[in-house]
Parts: C-alpha cells; sequence; structure tokens
C-alpha cells in the first residue's frame, strides 16, 4: 500500500519542489526583444506620444490597493507605469526588485497635487507625508498597453 502511494505522490512532490519560471505578461503580450535605448529615448522626449516604446526597468513599488500602477527605475530616472482604461492590474506586492519590461507610450506629464497626493495615499503614507505635498510636479509616465514581469 505504501508503495502505491508513494508511486502516485512521488511526482506531485517532485513538481512541487522544482522551479518555476514565474514571468508573466499582464494586458497586451508583445515582444520583449528589440528594447529601446533608454538614454536615447529621452534626448526625443518631444516624440515620446507619437510611438509606441518598450523599455526595461527594476520595480521599485507598485500599487498596493488595487496593483493599478508600478514605479520602475530606468538608468537613474524613476518612472510612473498606469495601464491604458485600467484594463489591467499587476500583483499587489511581491514584486519590488523584479524586472519589468512595458510596452507603450512615454511622456512628461505635470502631475496634480491631487494626483501626487493620491498616489502617496495608495503607496500607505502617513496624512502628515501626503499634506506635505503642496506643488504639481513634472514626472516620466508611461501608458502602458502591456507588462512583462520576469520574477527574479
Amino acid at each position: 500500500m505504501f508503495k502505491s502511494l508513494l508511486i502516485l505522490f512521488l511526482p506531485t512532490i517532485i513538481l512541487f519542489f522544482l522551479p518555476q519560471n514565474k514571468s508573466t505578461y499582464y494586458g497586451e503580450k508583445f515582444s520583449i526583444t528589440e528594447l529601446e535605448d533608454y538614454s536615447s529615448l529621452k534626448k526625443e522626449i518631444s516624440d515620446f506620444n507619437k510611438k509606441d516604446v518598450k523599455i526595461e526597468g527594476e520595480i521599485l513599488s507598485s500599487c498596493p490597493m488595487k496593483g493599478c500602477w508600478i514605479k520602475i527605475r530606468s538608468e537613474e530616472d524613476t518612472i510612473l507605469v498606469k495601464f491604458k482604461d485600467y484594463g489591467f492590474f499587476v500583483p499587489k506586492n511581491g514584486i519590488d526588485g523584479d524586472r519589468a519590461i512595458v510596452n507603450g507610450k512615454m511622456s512628461l506629464e505635470t502631475l496634480s497635487v491631487e494626483q501626487l497626493r493620491h498616489y502617496a495615499e495608495d503607496a500607505g503614507k502617513s496624512q502628515e507625508e501626503i499634506n506635505k505635498i503642496k506643488d504639481p510636479q513634472v514626472s516620466l509616465t508611461f501608458l502602458a498597453d502591456g507588462v512583462y514581469i520576469e520574477n527574479l
């Protein structure tokens, strides 16, 4: 009897302990090759809204409320990535430090005090920190139609 159970469950146990690739697409799937050179893109800032681009970066944080945005670092810049038409969401936690490739349109956007306070609230900042936000901020933003997250 023991041998029968062992033969039955051994493959399941082995599969459970094998390393798993947890890389996942969110939103529209796209090719993760031929990424744009971020340094070159920054020089063409006026053309950002005119074409789709693919960039990669390290995930710094994600919206802990719904997973409706992420912040990534590409080179020295922090970029707020929002998702087109709220058409998809990413995990709310457990992805900080992972590599993301985002596909969509990048732009310079002036974030209002209201938007900044909303993002701070979503990120779990204290009311004191939220109240310190007094001025709009020009920020690199990215409107993604697809995100690929490679769990490291």
